[in-house]
């Protein structure tokens, strides 16, 4: 009789989780800057507040490693780039003229990455530099293909992702004999999904938003082309298309490169020569 009663209850726990969870996605759709219909469980304003405290953690730690760049040439350089971006970002986005922007720029020449939270909390490695010899141009690109994560929500995205992975396992582990490791991996597994990178589509958005932003802060929309040409030829090695959450680098030229006439058509306006001060954390 009491196996019979745990049965039932375990049942009824799981058929209410799973409509919990039916009920979030159907009322956790909104829409992104270019249409997109996007999964949301996290508001973008609770992704800010994550975002800022994991940005102070790993900057405090990066400090406490010397591994904060305070070159003021280097500093001076990203700054401004950054900062012409931004004031595009801001013109086009009024809700994010209130962030806290900031860069960190992090000793690391081996690492080609940059990177920006929700709320406008950036990091550039040095290994950008050293490795892909960027223009000013190049640059801008990159910038405004991380800020444009941050203003499409992509972040409050990918924690969402997370969390409904999150909610599979529990109910999986409801369903298992094994209760207490399952449950335990529900924690794991929702740790590793909100360290997953972008997903295709997210990285091809945020393309999209940021060669325009790039282009109204003038700077050259080509650059964005052979940006990805110097990516694709870092590495002869690379996972195919598929297997990877990254568009491959040649897909990516010749979608933006599509898209070069259609900046070329737009007129930077006047405030491009204003640049919003961006923190350089140090």
């Amino acid at each position: 009789m009491r196996l019979t009663h745990d049965l039932s209850l375990g049942k009824h726990l799981r058929t209410a989780l799973l409509a919990t969870a039916a009920a979030s996605l159907l009322a956790a759709c909104t829409t992104s800057p270019t249409g997109r219909n996007q999964f949301m469980l996290i508001s973008p304003e609770s992704a800010i507040v994550e975002s800022k405290a994991a940005y102070l953690s790993t900057v405090g730690q990066l400090n406490q490693e010397n591994k904060l760049v305070d070159d003021p040439r280097m500093s001076d350089r990203v700054a401004t780039i950054t900062g012409r971006i931004v004031t595009e970002a801001i013109a086009l986005y009024p809700n994010s003229a209130d962030w806290e922007w900031s860069v960190a720029i992090i000793d690391d020449d081996e690492t080609v990455n940059a990177w920006c939270m929700a709320g406008g909390r950036m990091a550039a490695y040095t290994g950008l530099f050293e490795q892909l010899k960027l223009t000013d141009d190049e640059f801008a690109q990159i910038m405004g293909h991380e800020i444009s994560h941050a203003l499409a929500n992509h972040t409050a995205e990918r924690m969402s992702r997370a969390m409904a992975i999150n909610v599979g396992v529990l109910a999986a582990g409801i369903a298992s004999d094994n209760h207490v490791a399952t449950l335990a991996g529900a924690s794991l597994a929702a740790k590793l999904a909100l360290e997953l990178p972008n997903s295709r589509v997210a990285e091809s958005e945020a393309d999209q938003i940021g060669i325009e932003l790039a282009t109204r802060a003038g700077y050259d929309p080509q650059a964005a082309v052979t940006l990805w040409q110097k990516m694709g030829g870092l590495s002869e090695s690379r996972p195919a298309e598929f297997l990877s959450t990254h568009p491959a680098p040649e897909n990516r030229q010749a979608a933006l490169t599509a898209l070069v006439p259609e900046m070329r058509a737009l007129n930077p306006q006047a405030r491009m020569a204003k640049v919003t001060p961006i923190t350089i954390v140090r």
